[in-house]
């Protein structure tokens, strides 16, 4: 809201610290971990209503203290609960026409925006303490426990009846938290939304950006109108309760349509909701975007236009590997060629590419569906994710008589893919025969643009450095790249980058996420290597040797290129 250096002449100034006492103040305050507000409160050194009245004095803003005020229930439900939770900021007054709004960021366009868009009223800013959001936060939440009183005093037999469980879905207080959480979920741009019970309350995160993060907590006796809720959305069976069940709905948000897929599944303290966020109306990215460095980019495209084999992209769960094959499919595609796809589930729709959902309730799985695929004159083959020997078999065979095969294996390096194939019991000469390349990958977050500062790297930190990665091969990838003049300077000459934290990113430092790759091309030592059987480890070291860079090597790349930092490279290799 107000950076370092206004806030100390401002103290200054109002005559709360004299100049000769300013500095080792802040010094201390950084000694703490602490931003110089927080500091100033917590050693008594200045009120909050009087930090934050200056503050707004500065800013231009008026100030309004509204610490163990009542706000009428109808104003504060005006905004999400959230919203309040994370940018504080909540409605204590309202008219026709205009709402008066108190937060912390006066700056925050993005959600003063959201909030205009959902209420059609126009807000009026006011600056604001943290304890005054804490305050309206609390306020919410005995409405909420005033709201489904008659519920947490009903026995669990009495909700457990389909026509009950109905009914209670269909409460206006059940329908509003659920709306608001999908709603506020694509306001963030999370990817998931957990919805947890607990044993005395209801805990609801968002995953943004790969990391969970807490945004809401309901009462307890939320938990079942919430769960019937979502299961009526979903088409799913709102009595059974023991074992899971998975469904999807679709929801219109101005421009954007969304599409959820839910998981539910029984736990110690109820049922938990678990939802993936899918953007239906999302651009599929190009390859440049998705974060491929300019050699890596024509090893990719080389292969992926051979009329025939096999492209394999692997890595965890949730590190881009369909969106990597989505953005291959959607370059290949074209009215001379014919694409076919069978998925678990289709993540996106995809203009002239015929996509196919496994269902193995009716024996639809990816082997049967495979199978299918071949009659339809296809010249591309997507297949969601090799599971098992049948589908390895059949996908192998299909690269093997002239079609291109696309698909995802979960392993943790490119290199370890080949023995994975060998183990499911693919023949070693086939394997070596067909396979193109193996990309393996990750995602991680990128620094925030609006708060991207550069650093040297200290003694400490290189010392903490060398113990997890081999710095010299590190550095001769990152001489290779050009992202450095020599592999001989001086560690501690280098710059990297991190994020400060803005109201942009929320204080994070980082918005948004991009991939770090290594792609292994099947070159002459690879087959021979692959048909003797060697170890993934001999695999890997040849590939290194033939110039391949690995998935660390990449991330330091971009670490120095200022897109990410070192921290997250380390917290997704290293796990």
């Amino acid at each position: 809201m107000i950076k370092e250096e206004e806030l100390k002449s401002l103290l200054i100034k109002e005559k709360i610290i004299d100049d000769a006492n300013i500095e080792e103040v802040i010094k201390k305050s950084h000694e703490e971990g602490k931003n110089l507000q927080n500091y100033l409160i917590d050693k008594n050194l200045a009120s909050e209503p009087q930090l934050y009245e200056i503050i707004a004095r500065h800013l231009k803003y008026p100030f309004i203290d509204l610490k163990d005020q009542i706000i009428r229930k109808d104003i504060l439900d005006l905004i999400p609960e959230p919203i309040v939770q994370v940018h504080g900021i909540f409605a204590f007054d309202k008219t026709k026409e205009e709402m008066k709004v108190a937060c912390l960021d006066p700056f925050d366009l993005q959600t003063f925006e959201f909030i205009e868009k959902k209420t059609n009223l126009k807000p009026i800013i006011y600056v604001t303490t943290p304890e005054s959001v804490k305050s309206a936060l609390k306020q919410y939440h005995k409405g909420l426990k005033a709201e489904f009183k008659e519920i947490s005093q009903a026995n669990e037999e009495t909700v457990s009846a389909e026509k009950d469980l109905k009914k209670l879905a269909e409460d206006l207080p059940v329908v509003r938290i659920v709306d608001t959480v999908l709603e506020y979920a694509i306001f963030e741009a999370a990817s998931d939304i957990h919805i947890e019970p607990t044993e005395t309350d209801t805990v609801i995160r968002y995953r943004i950006d790969g990391i969970l993060k807490d945004v809401m907590t309901l009462p307890k006796n939320v938990q079942t109108g919430v769960v019937a809720r979502i299961k009526i959305l979903s088409n799913l069976k709102i009595d059974e309760h023991r074992l899971p069940q998975d469904g999807r709905f679709k929801i219109n948000i101005e421009t954007q349509k969304v599409s959820f897929r839910v998981s539910i599944i029984p736990v110690f303290d109820g049922e938990k909701v678990v939802l993936r966020l899918l953007r239906e109306s999302a651009q599929v990215s190009t390859l440049e975007q998705l974060g491929f460095l300019k050699k890596q980019l024509e090893i990719v495209k080389k292969n992926m236009k051979k009329p025939h084999g096999v492209v394999l992209v692997t890595g965890p769960t949730g590190s881009g590997k369909t969106t990597t094959l989505y953005s291959i499919m959607h370059i290949l595609n074209s009215p001379k060629i014919n694409i076919s796809t069978i998925e678990d589930p289709i993540e996106y729709r995809m203009p002239r590419i015929n996509q196919s959902q496994v269902n193995p309730r009716i024996g639809f799985t990816f082997a049967t569906g495979l199978r299918s695929l071949l009659r339809q004159d296809p010249n591309i083959i997507m297949v969601g994710e090799i599971r098992d020997k049948e589908t390895a078999e059949i996908a192998i065979h299909s690269a093997m008589t002239g079609h291109l095969v696309l698909s995802t294996l979960h392993t943790n390096d490119a290199a370890t893919a080949l023995p994975r194939l060998e183990e499911m019991g693919v023949p070693s000469f086939l394997i070596a025969s067909t396979t193109n390349i193996i990309i393996a990958q990750r995602l991680v977050r990128k620094i925030c643009l609006g708060c991207i500062e550069s650093y040297a790297l200290t003694k400490k930190n290189i010392e903490q450095l060398e113990k997890q990665v081999n710095f010299k091969e590190i550095l001769n990838a990152l001489e290779r790249e050009g992202a450095i003049i020599s592999a001989n300077q001086p560690l501690d000459t280098l710059l990297f980058y991190r994020g400060k934290g803005c109201k942009k990113c929320n204080g994070e430092g980082y918005k948004g996420r991009i991939g770090i790759y290594e792609i292994l091309e099947n070159t002459e030592n690879v087959t021979k290597l692959i048909l003797e059987g060697s170890s993934s480890g001999e695999i890997q070291k040849a590939a290194e040797k033939d110039g391949m860079i690995t998935i660390t090597q990449d991330g330091f790349v971009k670490a120095k290129m200022g897109i990410t930092t070192i921290e997250e490279i380390l917290r997704v290799t290293q796990e």
